[in-house]
């Protein structure tokens, strides 16, 4: 499993997940701003809008301030503008971080975020210090009660999905990342309800971390996490159960 998803696993079982709405949909504002403003305000024409109304109305956000958000981005409203931003970084024990960013202050947001990887005894590095060591894919996930596993293997790795995997109480669909769109609109033809779906960035290989350098590890992606400007965060890491149980007070 995915330092990301792991990072998740420990988020839920801290109780982090209750985290103040407020900071949620500020980044998910931002995320619809700037998407509209991308590729336009038709959700239909907009796979990456489409994608973030979709989870604002996930987190209960209202109509309003999403049609707001909207009109921001494609100018019908004066807004803030949105710079996007990827920052890398090398985290303890040879970790390796990807930090995306929406922004409308370019310098404060690097000073903030350098400090917050230099308190986890990490280091923020030029571009290339850490994307050579990720893949960008699709990802598509769906309750397990959307559909069978022969159903998605059918439906799905019919229309270029790359693998599929069992999360517990989720499927994980795997995808190139040029083929996320296509798949999403194969399942949901067939019916199949699909939860998110987004582009991420997959580490090739993954490095285990145990005792200080967990915590270490732990602390910076809590202190990303927590920075308003900070949409995803991408790192290498892999925890052994037991480090996550230690680490969740489990």
């Amino acid at each position: 499993m995915s330092g990301h998803s792991r990072w998740a696993t420990i988020k839920h079982k801290k109780g982090a997940a209750d985290a103040r709405r407020g900071r949620v949909w500020t980044k998910l504002i931002k995320e619809v701003t700037v998407a509209a403003r991308m590729g336009g305000g038709d959700v239909n024409a907009n796979p990456r809008l489409r994608t973030a109304v979709e989870a604002a109305r996930a987190e209960n956000m209202p109509a309003d301030n999403i049609t707001k958000a909207i009109k921001r981005g494609t100018g019908e409203m004066e807004g803030v503008s949105y710079e996007e931003i990827t920052y890398e970084g090398t985290g303890p024990g040879g970790t390796l971080f990807l930090v995306d960013v929406l922004t409308d202050n370019r310098n404060r947001s690097v000073a903030e975020l350098r400090k917050i990887f230099e308190k986890a005894g990490s280091t923020m590095g030029a571009a290339g210090t850490a994307s050579w060591a990720y893949e960008r894919k699709g990802q598509i996930k769906l309750a397990k009660k959307a559909a069978s596993e022969e159903q998605l293997f059918d439906v799905a790795l019919g229309a270029g999905a790359e693998d599929i995997a069992d999360e517990g109480e989720e499927w994980l669909v795997t995808t190139p990342g040029v083929e996320l769109d296509v798949v999403r609109k194969a399942l949901e033809e067939a019916k199949i309800e699909v939860k998110s779906a987004q582009l991420a960035m997959i580490a090739k290989n993954l490095v285990s971390i145990t005792g200080r350098d967990a915590d270490l590890v732990t602390r910076l992606v809590e202190n990303l996490d927590d920075h308003d400007d900070v949409q995803n965060i991408w790192s290498n890491f892999d925890l052994s159960d037991e480090e996550i149980a230690r680490l969740s007070g489990g």
